[in-house]
């Protein structure tokens, strides 16, 4: 049975978070900003508070009742990611601060540590700057080399390119699974088994796909899958690196502090077990607590269902903007649900300072992709994201926003 907007509640949904009540310049407050962060459910934010006011207290330290319940719901975060994402172990989830700082533990854990002079690093060309930078510099500091995977003219990978760039000098492939400015999926799977059949190992980046469809990273055979808290209604401050045991456990710890030893004398250290030898220092327990909850509210909604969503959403929404005039659409037709899309004449800037006056909050710029967007030969896009409390009437009030920022350009 295909899933449908009638089977979602949204406007049921839309009651579970506060800021979507807001108006915004006297309008109804129409938030399509979603690849950049998520609005957050009142049931993650009671979460969070009910940490701070009733069993506030650090995590495997204190031997006492708050102590005890905090490092509980600490650890059952770890659980319910590792559940939610089918990792073998919730040993193999690391706690960051976003997908960002888990690129760099890699760059810098893995990378540093395991390339040498001459070998390859693949990326995309769609590849998003905290992707893209950290390689880039590694590769500088071990003399490995940075290749990146062409797209074809319809804003998909060149596969046929990919394995032509694959050799036994390949070490590591890093790839999105959505790309944030294009909206394109990458067949990660896929690419992870070329990758292997040359013993490379292969990084996703699934910020932009793991809040909105069902990712099983056992099945797509990734060796590392990042994504961040913040794009899946939880909260700022958290991200999530899943790695292979045996990777990780090779690799040397990033940062060096509290609760990430095992023991410490005046001339030695060793390292704590998994995951706590990649968590140094105070973790971000109340962070956890909410993306938990964050975890447990899509869950109860169905990853299926929400992805259909947004894929009923995202192919309204290109039927609408096929019918507006010098419009251009960026990214393949079969994409996640994020519309990047110019309008001649009007600056992505000036368009979304525009849509604000119309209660519409979109994004504008190059998106952290500026090598992508020289590619396109543009400077950016405005870009609309979608998530599951978004409707088929707010892609209107945006086509409504865009008329009227014709009218006054014109």
């Amino acid at each position: 049975m295909s899933l449908t907007l009638q089977q979602l509640n949204v406007e049921k949904i839309k009651q579970d978070f506060p800021i979507l009540q807001r108006k915004i310049n006297g309008k109804r407050l129409v938030y399509v900003d979603n690849a950049a962060t998520t609005q957050k459910p009142s049931s993650v934010l009671k979460a969070m508070d009910r940490y701070y006011l009733f069993f506030n207290a650090n995590v495997h330290r204190s031997p006492n009742t708050l102590g005890e319940e905090a490092t509980i719901a600490y650890e059952n975060a770890h659980k319910a990611v590792a559940q939610f994402i089918n990792a073998r172990s919730w040993q193999e989830v690391i706690f960051t601060k976003n997908t960002t700082e888990g690129m760099n533990l890699l760059a810098y854990a893995y990378g540093m540590n395991f390339l040498k002079q001459g070998d390859e690093i693949i990326l995309s060309e769609m590849e998003h700057h905290s992707s893209l930078v950290p390689w880039q510099q590694i590769a500088k500091r071990t003399g490995a080399k940075v290749k990146y995977i062409p797209l074809l003219d319809d804003g998909t990978l060149d596969m046929k390119a990919y394995q032509k760039l694959l050799s036994s000098k390949t070490k590591i492939v890093c790839v999105c699974h959505v790309s944030n400015a294009l909206g394109t999926i990458n067949d990660v799977k896929t690419i992870a088994k070329y990758a292997h059949e040359q013993q490379a190992i292969c990084i996703v980046d699934g910020a932009q796909s793991v809040p909105h469809m069902k990712i099983d990273v056992q099945d797509l055979d990734c060796d590392f899958l990042l994504f961040s808290g913040h794009k899946m209604l939880g909260p700022t401050g958290i991200g999530v690196l899943v790695g292979k045991k045996d990777l990780l456990e090779k690799m040397p710890p990033f940062l060096y502090g509290g609760d990430m030893i095992s023991e410490v004398t005046y001339q030695e250290s060793t390292w704590n077990e998994l995951p706590w030898k990649f968590e140094a220092g105070t973790p971000p327990i109340a962070e956890a607590v909410g993306l938990k909850v964050a975890i447990d509210y899509l869950q109860k909604i169905g990853m299926e269902q929400i992805h259909a969503h947004e894929q009923e959403l995202i192919h309204y929404a290109q039927e609408v903007f096929s019918t507006l005039k010098d419009v251009t659409m960026y990214g393949p037709e079969k994409k996640a649900g994020i519309l990047s899309f110019t309008v001649k004449g009007i600056h992505p800037h000036d368009l979304a300072s525009i849509l604000d006056r119309h209660g519409v909050m979109i994004r504008g710029g190059h998106h952290c992709a500026m090598p992508l967007m020289k590619k396109l030969g543009i400077t950016g896009t405005a870009r609309a994201s979608f998530y599951l409390y978004n409707t088929k009437e707010d892609i209107d009030k945006i086509k409504e926003a865009i008329l009227d920022a014709q009218r006054i350009f014109k």
